[in-house]
């Protein structure tokens, strides 16, 4: 019955299924990343994204005012305030110390030591008072509270406007553009002398390169930035540049010699017949008609090269005025990187680029990478 006109097979459901669950994977994690950059710290550790437009239940430590705050009111010496700092929320119960950290419902009055009594409200306003002047720290105030859904551009304003921003996207520019077409051009003459020129060893070469993909790039980066630095070109852009086009050469040739093999033979020898030279037919008919293959390897190699850190890093080091804008976001996040908000938020700035790059070249891609897939 599965192959009577007008219905699917259950295997056709079964891709459909698969593509849908495979879309969902991608799509959700992309979802709570964007929700995300919207928090503020205290809301992101308290609860997960999909519970953002719900309250959320967060306990508070909070420090009264200094003492330099304290006013009179008539026999008492008054420290008063709002444990939310004006973020807003409601208070089911605090305490003042934490092992009891919700001994007490909002409006009681606890007592502390030496007559000093601590009354917390509903709202979050709090008045601590004593019969004598304080002196030292005031006490810490232990605060289980809901907080309503909120959502701020904080996050965005941060990375936007730090310092360096602009100087930073510069650098990834002066990085990325150069790392992208250096190992086009040279992919592509590659590419055309594996595809149409006869020469000993051609197939050794080809497997060489099928090869060389599997190598991971970590391997290298340490001997090569030896070698740099032998050379005088360590810590500079041209190395960066070097480094970035021998890790991506491999898969640029594989691409296009798959994608120039696959062009009409016949296109070819009319044009040798004609007396057309191997770099004229290479500049007037291959590079035109591998315009797919060429496009396909671009956004690859301008996505990789935008979004590195780890070769920048190695290759250019931490210097301000070489610092990539990955480099600078990861600066933003802290030496112990728990700014979860920032890192949300960051990951959106910085793929505004490549996003305008794949949008603008995606048409290209399936016909580049499809190449030679099937004859």
């Amino acid at each position: 019955m599965d192959n009577i006109a007008g219905t699917k097979s259950s295997l056709v459901w079964a891709v459909h299924l698969a593509t849908a669950a495979l879309v969902l994977l991608w799509v959700l994690p992309t979802i709570g990343l964007l929700v995300s950059s919207f928090r503020d710290r205290d809301q992101i550790t308290t609860s997960g994204w999909w519970r953002s437009l719900f309250p959320a239940e967060q306990n508070i430590v909070y420090r009264a005012g200094d003492a330099d705050t304290q006013r009179q009111d008539g026999p008492l010496w008054v420290i008063d305030g709002n444990v939310f700092d004006g973020a807003g929320g409601e208070v089911t119960a605090f305490g003042v110390n934490s092992r009891a950290p919700a001994a007490f419902a909002p409006g009681a009055e606890a007592d502390l030591k030496d007559g000093v009594k601590l009354a917390v409200q509903s709202n979050g306003d709090y008045r601590l008072t004593a019969p004598a002047q304080f002196e030292g720290r005031s006490p810490r105030i232990f605060v289980s509270s809901v907080s309503p859904p909120r959502f701020t551009l904080d996050n965005y304003r941060r990375v936007m406007f730090a310092e360096g921003l602009g100087r930073a996207f510069l650098n990834t520019m002066t990085v990325t553009i150069p790392a992208t077409i250096i190992p086009i051009l040279i992919a592509a003459f590659a590419a055309y002398a594996l595809a149409w020129m006869e020469f000993p060893g051609r197939a050794l070469l080809i497997a060489a390169v099928v090869g060389l993909l599997v190598v991971p790039l970590q391997m290298a980066l340490i001997p090569l930035l030896k070698l740099h630095n032998q050379l005088g070109i360590g810590k500079e852009y041209i190395g960066i540049w070097l480094a970035h086009s021998g890790f991506g050469l491999p898969l640029a040739i594989y691409l296009l010699r798959n994608y120039m093999v696959g062009l009409p033979r016949e296109i070819i020898e009319s044009a040798r017949v004609d007396g057309a030279t191997d770099f004229q037919i290479f500049l007037k008919i291959i590079l035109p008609l591998s315009f797919p293959a060429l496009a396909s390897f671009a956004i690859f190699q301008f996505l990789w090269t935008w979004n590195d850190l780890l070769v920048a890093t190695v290759f250019l080091g931490n210097n301000p005025d070489q610092l990539v804008m990955t480099g600078l976001l990861r600066e933003l996040m802290g030496s112990k990187g728990g700014e979860w908000e920032i890192l949300a938020a960051s990951a959106f700035v910085s793929i505004a680029v490549p996003l305008i790059v794949f949008f603008a070249m995606q048409k290209y891609l399936v016909r580049g990478l499809l190449a030679g897939s099937v004859k």
